[in-house]
């Protein structure tokens, strides 16, 4: 029985032809596919710049410095996040303060932000969690009141709207990240970007990215075309030409990547409908005016004692061959963070809910429907076949039994 990941990317014969003739031309890297992706991305964003680097984590760091965290100041972000959101803050010599989630939406909550507001805050760092847009407006609109910055983390969310704008857009935000690992909705193997409206940002950028050089028209008429300064102290994040070939050749197909996930999310959710009084499942509270563009699928247990039935779950689809995930551990509970913060008590209620519920199902564009079948039934399986805690279960056991024989 093949493994069926929680993720992985889809490459066809188009992206290998775009890789090949990159390698087979003068430039593979610092070349003019870099900044062809870069110019299709910003267009595909409708944002004014992008800079293309070599991994979404480079690409929260560079966004970081270029806003000018300086160390002392707090950036305010959510606790469920990949680890970098929060390093990011770390790099940059500042301290990540942790806000609560939204229970339902999972994003971070905009008034658990307003009550960590201090003389400290710098910035708000925003997760579009699971590609689902963050309340936006309403966090840039609290952070322009106060002076802070935004750095919108949407490295779940490419290709995602809210209104009318696409995320990326930076319409409520300073700056915003993404990344290309090849679980997300592109991939360039590694990679990642940062779009902006701002050309002080985008100078700054693109200098960060290569070491804080800087090649001015001015000073290369001055002392020579070989010319450059290094004015700030930078690192070597670039990007590769054939990766930006293969980022090219994937940003074609976004779209329909995320109508093949979005088909996918929708047979899970009429399936595990019929298990309502078992698991909540996503899109339950999805504001209308923001798209939806399912990096993940967040299955969520109902019962007592979530976390034990979790794990259970999680072992029993394993021993299936369907390697489910959890995302994501609270970034607090961290050992490193625990230290950071000298164990100091942080208390985010609905992330630790949400944390001790929830199982990230397969949910990728080359699925096949055989393969989400077979997660269905296994989920469904365990729910017929598992004891579960106490015997007010019973009832609901018997129905899920009936359910299950009527699939068969």
């Amino acid at each position: 029985m093949a493994i069926i990941p929680y993720s992985k990317q889809k490459i066809n014969s188009a992206d290998i032809d775009a890789v090949c003739q990159t390698l087979g031309s003068d430039f593979i890297t610092q070349g003019p596919k870099i900044e062809e992706f870069e110019r299709a991305l910003a267009d595909y964003c409708k944002s004014k710049y992008a800079v293309a680097v070599s991994n979404g984590s480079a690409a929260l760091h560079l966004a970081a410095l270029a806003i000018g965290l300086r160390p002392g100041a707090e950036v305010i972000t959510t606790p469920i996040t990949f680890l970098a959101t929060a390093n990011a803050a770390i790099y940059a010599g500042t301290t990540p303060v942790f806000a609560d989630i939204d229970y339902d939406t999972v994003n971070i909550d905009p008034q658990s932000i307003k009550n960590l507001i201090t003389k400290r805050t710098k910035a708000i760092f925003p997760v579009d969690f699971a590609g689902l847009p963050a309340d936006m407006s309403q966090i840039f609109e609290m952070a322009k009141r106060r002076g802070l910055k935004v750095v919108e983390d949407a490295s779940h969310a490419l290709g995602s709207q809210y209104g009318r704008k696409k995320v990326g857009s930076c319409q409520f935000s300073d700056m915003t990240t993404f990344s290309f690992h090849p679980v997300k909705h592109i991939t360039t193997g590694e990679g990642g970007c940062i779009t902006t409206n701002s050309k002080v940002y985008y100078e700054k950028l693109k200098a960060l990215r290569s070491h804080g050089v800087y090649r001015t028209p001015a000073a290369q008429r001055k002392f020579g075309k070989w010319y450059y300064e290094m004015k700030d102290l930078g690192f070597n994040y670039r990007i590769t030409d054939f990766q930006c070939a293969l980022g090219l050749s994937q940003l074609q197909k976004l779209d329909e990547f995320i109508k093949q996930r979005s088909r996918i999310a929708q047979q899970y959710n009429e399936a595990f409908s019929e298990l309502d009084d078992y698991l909540k499942i996503p899109a339950q509270k999805i504001a209308p005016d923001k798209q939806y563009v399912w990096h993940l699928y967040l299955l969520r247990i109902k019962l007592e004692k979530p976390g034990s039935i979790r794990r259970r779950l999680f072992e029993y689809l394993w021993a299936n061959e369907i390697h489910a995930q959890v995302h994501y551990i609270p970034i607090y509970k961290q050992p490193f963070y625990q230290k950071l913060f000298s164990n100091k008590i942080i208390r985010c209620p609905n992330a630790e809910r949400y944390y001790e519920e929830v199982l990230s199902l397969p949910l990728f564009p080359t699925l096949t429907n055989d393969e989400v079948m077979r997660t269905i039934a296994a989920v469904k399986d365990f729910f017929k076949n598992s004891p579960l805690v106490g015997q007010r279960y019973q009832k609901g056991r018997r129905a899920i039994s009936h359910l299950a024989g009527e699939q068969a």
